[in-house]
């Protein structure tokens, strides 16, 4: 990163990956794999943290982007798949608020529940539903830190009209949690964390 200038660029296999995909994202399973397997891959290729995401159009199923978790590799502690997800989804649509009037309604897919920031940032995304595997208890079993989070954030994000859907595909989301484990992984809260 530049002074004056932040970057975010993807690691090299996501493109290739990624264009292999094809476009059936019809069932809410087929976007939890490519949101699970984007997570996989990144550790495979130590470009990042066990978590990925993606945007889709919620009613065409169509991908708009994804995120890996950049964390260590960017020395940023913001780039987390989801963040990086909606990042890269507002550049697409050309547009802060992908929940805008005449766009479609957009949904985030997520390997795991969002941490307490990333539960910050998608109120302000506009997306209208959150898809997530794994729970914020099995990150937090391998010890990652998900930092305040409502009790009920479900709750508070219908509120916001936000619907969530949980544990789609959560063993095979927590299996990528405890692959990162047991490849050695650092597990990178920051001083503060607990």
């Amino acid at each position: 990163m530049e002074h004056g200038k932040i970057v975010l660029r993807l690691p090299e296999w996501v493109e290739s990956f990624v264009g292999r995909q094809g476009a059936a994202f019809d069932s809410v399973e087929t976007k939890m794999r490519l949101a699970i397997q984007l997570a996989r891959r990144n550790i495979e290729h130590k470009t990042g943290g066990p978590f990925g995401a993606a945007i889709f159009e919620m009613n065409s199923g169509r991908l708009v982007s994804v995120g890996v978790n950049l964390v260590q590799p960017s020395n940023c502690s913001i780039l987390h798949a989801e963040m990086v997800a909606i990042v890269l989804a507002q550049q697409t649509v050309g547009s802060y608020d992908l929940g805008g009037e005449g766009r479609p309604s957009h949904e985030l897919v997520t390997s795991a529940e969002p941490c307490a920031m990333c539960l910050g940032a998608i109120p302000w995304s506009g997306v209208r539903r959150v898809v997530c595997g794994a729970t914020g208890e099995d990150a937090c079993a391998i010890g990652f830190d998900e930092g305040a989070k409502p009790t009920d954030w479900v709750g508070e994000l219908h509120k916001r009209g936000i619907a969530v859907v949980r544990d789609i595909l959560r063993e095979e989301a927590r299996s990528v949690l405890r692959q990162y484990t047991d490849l050695g992984g650092v597990i990178y809260n920051a001083t503060g964390g607990t």
